[in-house]
């Protein structure tokens, strides 16, 4: 365990490195901050933090700077979460208001947190899978074709087109309609199966080849593989941190292409506290040199999907996990409003 001086020397490189860009030494570290020691004991200190590799020398410098390590006992440790103030809150709560739609709301989420943290935004649709049903329509276009709506507790809103064996009579469709709304609203997706699988029996012979029909659709619409979609923003930010970047920003742009990427870096959607990653804790090699900050959103308490920014892993990590928690819990109030 590190004492509790040389974690306020850790602190306070962290913080400089973070503020200034430029690697730490131990005479900018006591003049900046009361410390309470001489230089050389912060000398002393700042060795014992290399040899245990919270901190490093690059190559030119004789000042030091965090590693990854030392960024994750700062974030684990020493950062609290910065608070938003009042009338950041307020902007936020305005901005998210005026959405019109779930498409709507997630494109102003990914600008708004690209705009509060300068860094690249990431937001996931809401899962189907782990959302609720609010209602389902069921509207005739001819005699033999419907078009099928399904509305979710998040405004995700579905549409498919299904057509019937036989046509079908609006006395008909407005039973079915009622039939299925009484069984399945309000209800979780994985409920839907064994609540609507005899619901066809209640129906005419002559009907249940159309309500068969109409159920199958619904149940594929629930359990379809391509529903997880994600919306990105910001990644020109990237391009103020070049120099965080090692080599090239090419690897970390061709890692934010890739969705499959971002929705592991994310995380699961059931987690709902905010989780930091930090350099070679992302598995993929050309995210290395960042910090991914993610958390759960959700209506009613339960995370239904993840936001998040990637940054470099010089970052502002209690801004940056400050202002992704008050997003995702503004967004959450959306939600569960709309």
């Amino acid at each position: 365990m590190l004492s509790e001086r040389r974690l306020e020397v850790l602190r306070a490189i962290v913080q400089d490195y973070v503020g200034t860009e430029e690697p730490v030494g131990s005479k900018a570290l006591t003049e900046r901050h009361n410390l309470g020691v001489s230089p050389a004991t912060v000398r002393n200190d700042m060795a014992a933090l290399e040899d245990e590799g919270f901190i490093a020398q690059p190559h030119t410098s004789a000042g030091r700077i965090p590693t990854d390590k030392g960024y994750r006992l700062f974030v684990d440790k020493l950062a609290g979460v910065k608070p938003m103030t009042g009338p950041e809150r307020r902007a936020i709560q305005n901005f998210l208001e005026g959405a019109v739609d779930l498409d709507d709301v997630v494109a102003r989420t990914v600008r708004l947190l690209a705009q509060l943290t300068r860094q690249v935004a990431v937001v996931q649709y809401p899962s189907l899978t782990r959302s609720t049903v609010r209602h389902v329509e069921l509207l005739s276009l001819a005699p033999a074709r419907l078009m099928l709506v399904l509305i979710t507790d998040t405004g995700r809103v579905e549409q498919r087109m299904v057509d019937c064996p036989a046509p079908f009579g609006e006395s008909s469709l407005a039973d079915l309609r009622a039939r299925l709304n009484s069984r399945v609203a309000g209800r979780r997706f994985s409920d839907v199966p064994s609540l609507v699988e005899d619901l066809a029996e209640a129906f005419e012979a002559e009907d249940r080849g159309t309500v068969s029909t109409v159920l199958s659709t619904l149940l594929e619409t629930l359990v379809e593989e391509n529903e997880e979609r994600l919306m990105i923003g910001g990644t020109a930010n990237l391009t103020r941190f070049g120099h965080d970047f090692p080599l090239v920003i090419r690897p970390v742009l061709e890692a934010l292409e890739e969705q499959v990427v971002l929705l592991k870096l994310l995380g699961e959607a059931k987690d709902p506290g905010v989780t930091v990653r930090i350099g070679h804790e992302n598995a993929h090699e050309g995210l290395n040199s960042t910090s991914v900050v993610s958390v759960g959103y959700g209506s009613g308490g339960e995370a239904v999907a993840k936001l998040g920014v990637v940054g470099p892993t010089r970052m502002d990590y209690p801004g940056t996990m400050g202002a992704v928690r008050a997003v995702a819990r503004y967004v959450g109030q959306i939600l569960a409003e709309s």
